[in-house]
């Protein structure tokens, strides 16, 4: 609880994925990698009660095995890959008998995120008495440096401009989500059935905690990063 606030965290964990198949459940440096999201939960000062969503009985037995409690399956029609993740959401919230007053969200692909970014991120939503919190990291690469493709092959800057090359101190900053830490008042969030407003506050991580895990060489180059530790 935070500020006579309750907080729930809710940990996304489906059985299926395209790009790296039952990554949710693959090892990373001796433990499975939804268990990284549980332990920092554990962790956290805050969170009142943390629960897995998933439509896989061994991704839940692994999360009981973890203390971590599995109160429903989620349907088969809410973990498909055009499954939206909002509706994740609400049907936890419909399916739980207690309320709350704060919703986490701590995707399992986000390993390196600790009880700390999760707190801070807290104390950042009642500091600025905002509606959500999202985490981000800077840009490696300014976007004005982004380019589509055509159909012949030619490159077409997305920000046309006379000054195609420059240095990148010359580019404001800029930021993109790192799917770490997404954090809501639950009310709010069952009106607008979104993260992303315009009240929303930016909870910014450093690289080195902002590598979301969509990839075998994803999960490597992780993997690397704790060994080297």
């Amino acid at each position: 609880m935070i500020n006579d606030c309750s907080v729930l965290a809710i940990i996304p964990a489906r059985i299926g994925s395209k790009g790296l198949p039952r990554k949710n459940i693959l090892p990373l440096a001796g433990k499975p990698l939804i268990t990284w999201a549980i332990d920092a939960a554990k962790a956290s000062k805050y969170i009142d009660r943390f629960i897995i969503s998933t439509d896989s009985f061994e991704i839940a037995d692994e999360a009981k095995s973890n203390d971590c409690d599995v109160p429903f399956m989620r349907p088969t029609e809410l973990a498909t890959d055009t499954a939206s993740s909002n509706d994740v959401f609400l049907h936890a919230l419909e399916n739980l008998e207690e309320p709350y007053d704060i919703l986490l969200i701590l995707q399992p692909t986000s390993p390196l995120r600790t009880s700390v970014d999760i707190d801070s991120s807290l104390e950042l939503m009642i500091e600025k008495n905002a509606p959500s919190v999202v985490s981000v990291c800077k840009s490696h690469k300014p976007i004005y440096w982004n380019y589509t493709l055509e159909q012949d092959g030619t490159i077409k800057p997305i920000y046309p401009s006379k000054k195609i090359v420059s240095n990148r101190q010359e580019f404001p900053a800029t930021y993109i989500p790192n799917g770490a830490v997404y954090i809501i008042q639950v009310e709010y969030f069952k009106n607008v059935k979104t993260f992303y407003t315009s009240s929303t506050i930016a909870y910014i991580m450093p690289p080195e905690r902002s590598i979301d895990i969509d990839s075998q060489l994803d999960l490597n180059y992780v993997e690397l990063l704790l060994n080297n530790q």
